[in-house]
């Protein structure tokens, strides 16, 4: 399959199919439209290529374009306006709760791409929340990681941490950027992740908040609450502060 060129635009898409591929017509097509969303070169909000010249570019009927984009519509990343066309949907990613995990390992397997911007590493003296979280004494020193998460380039979430003092500072000198702080904490100190307590609520954003995530005032977030245990010690107590029109949390229940 060939790559789009570097100056395609949405109005002009100019990847190629292969016709002969064991791969049928229409996932390729749902595939290259995908990867085109993903890495921003169709941004949120813009205006997809017309069913016609998606049949132009290419060289397929109007019930494979139909079927590529029907399947996009259905994981969501892409809408449709009748009488004006489809329309690429913001990112809405959504993490389970059935299993432990960083942002990264969540939204990597997606297809998804993520980073960091570290806000700010320090010391504090502890609130009673996290002291009777981390159980430690009120205003014994933790140390505080603040960073402010992206999903494909825009903001989702802000992450307030909050850890055992000496394990908070090792932390600050990792690549938090780039790397999940479960995964550095698993693979690279040895610690035994186990289990987490989470309490989920639904809040507005503050003027501070709003800023950090590019949103209105008021706009609607979720505010999860997570403290993670390395076998039976609490190490990790995080607030962190989801967008609500880009994330969602899913569960499975089991009736017995």
């Amino acid at each position: 399959m060939n790559a789009v060129r570097k100056n395609a635009t949405p109005s002009q898409p100019e990847t190629r199919v292969v016709p002969m591929s064991s791969v049928p017509m229409h996932a390729q097509i749902r595939e290259i439209i995908r990867r085109r969303v993903l890495d921003g070169t169709y941004p949120p909000h813009s205006q997809m290529p017309s069913e016609s010249q998606m049949i132009e570019a290419f060289s397929v009927s109007r019930i494979t374009v139909r079927q590529a984009l029907g399947d996009l519509q259905k994981e969501g990343l892409i809408f449709k306006v009748p009488g004006k066309g489809s329309f690429v949907a913001k990112p809405k990613a959504f993490q389970s709760l059935s299993r432990l995990q960083g942002f990264g390992e969540a939204m990597s397997p997606s297809g998804y791409e993520t980073f960091s911007q570290v806000l700010s590493t320090r010391r504090v003296a502890a609130s009673e929340a996290v002291a009777r979280h981390l159980q430690v004494k009120p205003g014994a020193a933790v140390f505080e990681i603040q960073r402010l998460r992206f999903l494909n380039r825009e903001p989702i979430s802000v992450d307030q941490s909050y850890f055992p003092l000496a394990l908070g500072q090792r932390l600050a000198l990792e690549d938090l950027p780039t790397r999940d702080i479960f995964v550095i904490l698993e693979n690279d100190y040895g610690l035994h992740l186990t289990h987490a307590d989470v309490q989920i609520e639904a809040i507005s954003a503050s003027e501070v908040l709003a800023r950090q995530l590019r949103i209105a005032e008021a706009s609607p977030l979720l505010r999860i609450e997570r403290l993670t245990y390395a076998d039976q010690r609490p190490i990790d107590f995080e607030y962190l502060y989801y967008r609500g029109d880009a994330f969602q949390y899913r569960l499975r229940i089991d009736r017995t």
